[in-house]
């Protein structure tokens, strides 16, 4: 794992104040069900950042301070390691900075989730980019697995969830979701959809976290994936739905997970990296202190 921080190459020495956000580096891979290099991800984000511009087309983000914390142990069985995610998530809320947790699968968002509901000052609703639904009770003998992370997340914290981007999911997954009335727009129903007005229910709550599987995306953005799905939406089209979404309510903490770097493919990573820093802008640009 690379001992550089995020961004580190445009970061000031001295920013006087305390960071906006904390990026936490995962490195977890334990469920992968196809293509492997979870692992490998939080470096490769944290590598390629070093080559972003401090200008992300409408702010400088950095200006509101990022940390980064040493990279999650995540040798032993899935209880330990979530605990110790839960511990860095933490320390961050108390030093009041955002937690930006850098994976690794996506079954890391679990340990976020977790801490947050039980800090946030009221309900937290989950924003989910991604080409999966990942409702599945079980899958593979795991409840832990990365194809069971937002059921679980619903069923321990209780929290409210938007599906941006669904485009493979089983059929266990359709019933849950029509059970739940689980609120979604998937990728064939995006289409061709202009987003500059869209808006959550009202009733959807004001905390939010966002989780930002990579494969979300249509693979021609990021391809370094270990499950690319087709059909996914573009650039412009997530990142004018993040800002949508998040419009008027508070960002509580962020994932970017299920990067798999690949030789050659520098591109997914930059894309990565990018995408953290483009959502830091969103957040930042919304926050009050």
């Amino acid at each position: 794992m690379t001992n550089l921080a995020f961004l580190e190459s445009e970061l000031d020495e001295s920013p006087g104040h305390s960071p906006l956000f904390q990026v936490i580096p995962v490195p977890l891979e334990e469920t992968v069900s196809y293509g492997g290099g979870t692992a490998r991800g939080p470096a490769a984000i944290i590598a390629a950042s070093q080559q972003l511009e401090r200008w992300d087309g409408v702010s400088e983000p950095l200006t509101a301070g990022i940390g980064t914390s040493p990279a999650v142990d995540c040798s032993g069985e899935i209880g330990t390691i979530y605990s110790r995610i839960e511990a860095a998530v933490r320390q961050a809320v108390e030093q009041k900075a955002i937690p930006v947790v850098l994976g690794g699968e996506h079954s890391v968002s679990l340990a976020p989730i977790r801490v947050l509901a039980k800090t946030a000052p009221g309900p937290i609703g989950i924003i989910q980019l991604d080409a999966h639904a990942d409702l599945r009770d079980s899958f593979e003998g795991s409840p832990y697995s990365h194809a069971c992370v937002m059921r679980r997340a619903l069923e321990e914290c209780g929290c409210s969830l938007m599906q941006f981007g669904v485009r493979a999911l089983s059929r266990e997954e359709v019933d849950y979701r029509r059970e739940k009335r689980i609120a979604h727009l998937d990728g064939r129903a995006l289409h061709g959809l202009k987003l500059d007005n869209f808006s959550l229910p009202a009733t959807f709550p004001k905390n939010i976290y966002l989780t930002l599987d990579v494969d979300g995306l249509d693979p021609s953005v990021i391809g370094a994936t270990g499950t690319p799905v087709p059909g996914g939406p573009g650039w412009y089209q997530t990142l004018t739905f993040i800002e949508r979404a998040v419009a008027g309510r508070r960002v509580l903490g962020f994932d970017v997970v299920e990067l798999a770097p690949r030789a050659g493919d520098h591109g997914s990573d930059f894309a990565a990296a990018q995408l953290v820093y483009s959502v830091m802008g969103i957040i930042a640009r919304n926050f009050d202190r």
